[in-house]
């Protein structure tokens, strides 16, 4: 298989807004729940167990660390492939296994369509970045054809 060409940016591919967005609210939430555990009443007056308190930070800390891996969602091109980091799971898919890039009207994010007919999102590219995405599914799509010739 050639090396894809240079033409082509291979920068990986990341959600602006999503990252942002995800990035903030783990920071919120975390400092939230602490936050909450630590002022809420105690025993004394009738509230909260330290088990409720130690809870709630439980509860920021799990919810910080999905929106941190909200925040690491990407996608990396290589000269053998792309490697696809979704929100549960991390695959490497090589350049002649993908039969086709689609990102329809209404799609969350785009769609690699294998040669085996399976699919495979790409999370990294997410149409909440407004028209940036479709640039960036362009140039995903320009990647794999450049890897054909």
């Amino acid at each position: 298989m050639p090396p894809v060409t240079d033409e082509v940016s291979r920068e990986p591919f990341r959600s602006r807004r999503g990252r942002a967005m995800a990035t903030v609210m783990a920071g919120l939430s975390l400092v939230l729940f602490v936050a909450l555990a630590v002022l809420v009443s105690g025993v004394d007056e009738g509230g909260w167990v330290i088990a409720d308190r130690v809870m709630l930070g439980v509860i920021g800390v799990a919810l910080a660390l999905v929106l941190w891996r909200w925040a690491a969602i990407a996608a990396v091109p290589d000269d053998a492939g792309l490697t696809v980091q979704n929100l549960v799971g991390r695959r490497h898919i090589r350049w002649d296994e993908i039969d086709d890039v689609s990102f329809d009207e209404g799609d969350p994010w785009v769609t690699l369509h294998l040669t085996d007919t399976e699919t495979v999102a790409v999370m990294a590219i997410q149409r909440a970045d407004g028209p940036s995405s479709r640039s960036e599914a362009q140039r995903l799509a320009a990647l794999v054809a450049a890897s054909r010739h």
